[in-house]
């Protein structure tokens, strides 16, 4: 079902939003408010979701999502503890309700990690030629959500616990933006520049990306990247599934230390973007 783009009206007074969603509002307005010196944009939005945090500081946060596949958990929360960095979780309905998957979670929340949602069922939200098509109605979008979040309260997080939410697929509009928004949560999205991303292509893929050209393009981006990767959310699958025998975090360990050697502090994501708006 196709649902022309929702045009958001709500919320983007604030100056943070209206810097960070270029092309929607007129040059005059960027203008005005460069002028303004008491107001600084902190957080960076595109489509109404936040995708980093403040440029100015020298800090990141690391995020992982996860749906059908897990294999990577035990050695990610090692690697985790073994150099002290904070993470967020964000999982769908789907994979709380798996048991295979409780004891990794638990072991992870015991760690103190953010765990969050990812959806319920893992829901494709917009058509991949023109993200200005919604593939599913506002009830739908939160019933689904409403799903993982019962599932998250399985573990004893409340939706005020675990305000950011990360959109399936890592695609979304400003439609799903402003729902989200109405829920009183905050929908995020990794920061653009490198292929960690991509970690979850198999070998098979025409869009296969090996964990060398991932490790790579964060050793680029940090030479050529704007800012660096001052407020960068950063994010990793938990697991890719039989499929692709090269796991990127395999690399986990290597890529704590990269950061901290080039001077960047690992954070919280609450501590990185802040309350909601």
């Amino acid at each position: 079902m196709r649902k022309k783009l929702a045009r958001m009206t709500n919320g983007w007074a604030s100056p943070q939003r209206l810097l960070g969603v270029p092309g929607i509002f007129g040059m005059s307005w960027l203008l005005l408010l460069l002028t303004v010196p008491t107001v600084q944009a902190q957080n960076q939005y595109e489509f109404g979701a936040i995708t980093r945090g403040d440029r100015q500081e020298k800090s990141l946060s690391l995020v992982f999502t996860g749906h059908a596949y897990a294999e990577g958990a035990e050695f990610i929360r090692k690697a985790l503890q073994e150099q002290r960095v904070p993470a967020s979780f964000f999982f769908t309905g789907d994979f709380y309700r798996n048991p295979d998957f409780n004891e990794q979670i638990r072991a992870l929340q015991a760690d103190g990690h953010y765990l969050g949602a990812h959806s319920d069922r893992h829901l494709l939200y917009a058509s991949w030629d023109d993200r200005n098509d919604l593939l599913i109605t506002r009830e739908q979008f939160v019933a689904d959500l409403m799903a993982n979040y019962k599932e998250l309260a399985r573990f004893g997080v409340s939706m005020e616990e675990a305000p950011f939410f990360l959109p399936p697929y890592e695609w979304y509009n400003d439609s799903i933006a402003l729902w989200t928004q109405e829920m009183g949560l905050q929908l995020i999205n990794y920061t653009r520049g490198t292929l960690s991303h991509a970690d979850y292509t198999t070998e098979d893929m025409p869009n296969f990306r090996s964990s060398e050209a991932i490790f790579d393009s964060i050793r680029d981006w940090e030479s050529f990247g704007a800012a660096g990767f001052n407020g960068f959310i950063l994010l990793v699958h938990i697991g890719a599934g039989p499929g692709r025998a090269d796991k990127f975090y395999h690399r986990l360990p290597a890529l704590l230390t990269l950061m901290r050697e080039w001077g960047y502090s690992w954070v919280p994501l609450k501590e990185l973007l802040g309350p909601i708006p």
